[in-house]
């Protein structure tokens, strides 16, 4: 892919630091960092953002075929730099696919592609997944060690991005549990006052009772609640007439 409109990296940057949490896909989050990465790095062919969890790897963002080709060729094979840099957290630079020993069998399939070298920048992420930014040059030598450490820094706006949806994720599970808890505790609180009212005892004697039934039902005692509290209003209904 050809940029015809170059970027000086620190407007990149500022582009990227804009981008406001929550409100924009992770995924668009990725192409905005692989787009803004081929723009401000002048040896950049394609570029990719690699995701693997498990066995399972896959590329949410790329600037074009070759990027994915290359990306889907390592999953296909199980080994390449960009799974490398995933699972070690590592950067690793091929400077040239001709000379390359470490993956043969890809850097075969690389050159026959018109890559020549690469750039896999490893992802601080989670600790059940893993991601790398990638980086491809139809050019032997491309990436000095000025471009990796500028291809750094947008690597880190992909993991502030990961890190911070995780951050979301855990936010909503979080308030899911704390309303399910909120109404787990009203549920028992109700039952435990039908108790209370048709036993005369006290609110730890009718606690007591739900524990007792839930034990001898192999049932929670949140689900011994709402079974007598849903009887309940149904009868009060059919002896009202409500509904």
């Amino acid at each position: 892919m050809a940029y015809s409109h170059p970027i000086e990296p620190s407007n990149a940057f500022a582009e990227l630091g804009r981008i406001m949490p929550g409100k924009t896909s992770l995924r668009d989050v990725f192409q905005r960092v692989v787009d803004l990465t081929g723009l401000s790095i002048p040896e950049v062919t394609e570029a990719s953002v690699s995701l693997v969890q498990g066995k399972e790897a896959h590329t949410p963002a790329c600037t074009g075929g070759l990027a994915l080709a290359l990306d889907e060729s390592q999953y296909e094979l199980g080994h390449g730099p960009c799974l490398q840099a995933a699972a070690a957290t590592t950067i690793e630079s091929i400077t040239n696919m001709a000379t390359e020993s470490r993956w043969p069998d890809w850097t075969a399939r690389a050159l026959r592609a018109g890559a020549h070298s690469s750039l896999s920048i490893g992802l601080p992420i989670h600790a059940t997944i893993g991601g790398a930014l990638n980086l491809y040059a139809t050019e032997p030598h491309a990436f000095d060690d000025h471009t990796i450490a500028v291809a750094q820094t947008f690597a880190s706006y992909a993991s502030l991005a990961i890190a911070n949806d995780h951050l979301d994720n855990a936010r909503t599970t979080l308030s899911r549990h704390i309303d399910a808890a909120m109404d787990s505790g009203a549920v028992i609180e109700q039952a435990k006052g039908i108790i209370m009212g048709d036993r005369r005892c006290t609110a730890d004697e009718a606690f007591a009772v739900l524990t007792t039934t839930a034990r001898n039902t192999t049932r929670t005692v949140r689900d011994v609640a709402r079974t007598l509290v849903d009887r309940t209003a149904v009868s009060r209904a059919q002896v009202t007439g409500g509904p």
